[in-house]
């Protein structure tokens, strides 16, 4: 029995890999512009193509995209689950700290300046300030929270601590768009709305190192994660240093949740949702398994999402935090239902 949950993981891990290449592939022909596969697999490859657009439109386009929905979809997966382990709390995401509400301070501010300045439109998403300020933000609140977090004893109470600053941040940023001028704020709203293709090669190539390695960390601290499911008190007894390893923690999912957000827009209820899925397909509670099923039912899922927002056979598409929500909140109601129900058979 024993070696049956590994064997399970490995089969679920390569059909998920198979699936992934797939609608990766399937993110790549989707579009206004009509790609024929053959050429599309040239165009990869570095061989010839009929046509020089067809280039431009993977390279600069479809391709950023789909390694966008790649990285997001795993690195958001794996922040909900650290979150949920840590507060134990089935309903706990990625936002939960108030981190992505910062990334939105810090880009209305930014817009609002501009504002000011008098500039009334700009090229929103390619403009680097929206990226160093959508950080600053996020590790603002980082920093709130940093410096206060040793003080308490009750891990829950970081929790609550996180939604009434996010809470804040939101009224700040709707006094700052009641005031914004209608091209800044119509560049706000856009960006809260969450894009995958607005991200370009080179932020990609300074967004992947962040998320590999706030993978590869947040899979070293599998052993720590799976010690708080029975308690902090066991966890000591393991020789957890308890403190220490909350602000790794939060720290990890500070660093993906902002770095995500900063370039592709707050993208909602993929970090509530997936731990949920993987939990239920693998019946584990080890982090070791749960971490890197995440990661990948995270890439199917926003891969799937992508797709959907291009409404194939159409010129529109639809924000992918519309998708996400659209597909996420029955999952929510459910995951309420059943715990209440598990309460009241207790």
């Amino acid at each position: 029995m024993k070696h049956s949950q590994p064997s399970k993981f490995k089969y679920l891990a390569l059909l998920l890999i198979i699936s992934a290449i797939l609608f990766f592939g399937l993110d790549l022909f989707l579009g206004s512009v009509d790609i024929p596969f053959k050429n599309i697999f040239s165009i990869l490859f570095g061989n010839a193509t009929e046509k020089e657009s067809w280039k431009i439109i993977i390279f600069q386009s479809r391709l950023p995209k789909a390694i966008a929905a790649t990285l997001c979809g795993g690195a958001l997966s794996v922040c909900g689950l650290q979150m949920q382990t840590l507060f134990r709390n089935p309903l706990a995401g990625p936002y939960i700290l108030g981190i992505s509400s910062g990334a939105g301070l810090g880009v209305a501010i930014f817009v609002m300046g501009l504002s000011f300045l008098g500039i009334s439109s700009i090229g929103f998403t390619a403009n680097s300030g929206i990226i160093i300020s959508s950080i600053l933000g996020s590790f603002g609140v980082l920093a709130i929270l940093l410096s206060i977090i040793n003080r308490l004893k009750d891990i829950m109470t970081v929790l609550i601590l996180g939604i009434m600053i996010g809470s804040v941040i939101t009224a700040i940023i709707g006094i700052i768009q009641y005031f914004s001028q209608d091209a800044q704020l119509k560049s706000f709203i856009m960006w809260t709305m969450g894009s995958l293709s607005s991200i370009t090669s080179n932020e990609l190539m300074l967004l992947a190192p962040i998320v590999i390695v706030g993978l590869i960390l947040s899979f070293i601290t599998s052993k720590n994660l799976n010690a708080y499911l029975l308690g902090e008190s066991y966890a000591k007894s393991l020789g957890v240093n308890i403190k220490q390893s909350r602000i790794v923690i939060i720290l990890i999912t500070s660093v993906l949740t902002g770095s995500i957000t900063a370039y592709c827009g707050p993208i909602g209820f993929i970090g509530i949702v997936i731990p949920h899925l993987a939990r239920i397909i693998s019946n584990s509670s080890d982090h070791r398994i749960l971490i890197p099923l995440s990661i990948l039912l995270g890439i199917n899922v926003l891969l799937i999402a992508d797709i959907i927002s291009q409404l194939p056979g159409l010129d529109q598409s639809l924000p992918i935090n519309s998708i996400t929500s659209v597909r996420g909140i029955p999952f929510i109601i459910w995951i309420i239902l059943k715990n209440k129900k598990i309460k009241n058979l207790n």
